[in-house]
């Protein structure tokens, strides 16, 4: 395969992996209803599955640091609204975390 093909491919591999479709399946998966975009437990679960995929792209590049600091900012913003899940309902809390199979 021509390199310069191979990069294309990577390239859509990375940036096209969250269409629409799939932030509906997660949003009909953790939240209400397909386009419950709002609640804690969807917004969660599309910070870990982006938190995911950015994890994979930085095995391949361990020197892209923008991803990197993306990265981080995601795993703070998740953090917060776990906090915030945990102080108002401890058993959304817990339903998220097991649901999602994040290690707290």
């Amino acid at each position: 395969m021509h390199p310069l093909k191979q990069s294309y491919q990577h390239f859509n591999y990375l940036f096209m992996y969250l269409d629409a479709a799939k932030k509906q399946e997660i949003f009909g998966k953790y939240g209400k209803s397909n386009t419950d975009t709002g609640s804690i437990e969807s917004q969660v679960a599309l910070f870990s599955y982006r938190i995911a995929r950015l994890t994979e792209h930085l095995k391949l590049n361990r020197k892209d640091y923008s991803t990197e600091r993306a990265l981080t900012m995601l795993v703070g913003k998740r953090r917060s609204l776990l906090n915030y899940l945990k102080e108002r309902d401890i058993e959304r809390y817990r339903a998220l975390v097991k649901n999602l199979g994040l290690r707290k």
